[in-house]
């Protein structure tokens, strides 16, 4: 089991940059695959990101490939999606996500944390 905490979230000009934090405590973290998702109201929650136990093995959603990063650290529990060239459009609540597939869909993640907020100004 692990418990997840986002933070790093805030407002910014459009073509900046944030670089969320999905803090984890359970000492079975290092076991899990982590994703990114995000959600407006009224929508469905979007897959973002996603890392696997191994740093080399990640994917992204089109809409931020080539200007998200996601990167994990095993040591200090934490994983990060780093966030430049922001658009309008990336404006949302930001989840970080655990499960044990390689997966990028909502249902088969078994571990959420509660989101921070995302804007970006025009």
């Amino acid at each position: 089991q692990v418990q997840l905490v986002e933070s790093g979230g805030g407002l910014v000009q459009a073509g900046g940059s944030l670089r969320l934090s999905c803090a984890a405590s359970g000492r079975t973290f290092n076991n899990y695959r982590i994703g990114w998702f995000r959600q407006t109201p009224g929508k469905e929650r979007e897959f973002v990101a996603h890392v696997s136990q191994n740093v080399g093995s990640t994917a992204y959603a089109d809409s931020v490939k080539g200007r998200f990063t996601i990167s994990r650290d095993n040591a200090r529990n934490t994983v990060y999606l780093q966030m430049n060239s922001l658009k309008p459009e990336d404006t949302a609540v930001y989840y970080c996500a655990a499960t044990n597939y390689l997966t990028v869909t909502p249902r088969l993640y078994n571990y959420w944390g509660q989101g921070t907020q995302v804007t970006v100004s025009s």
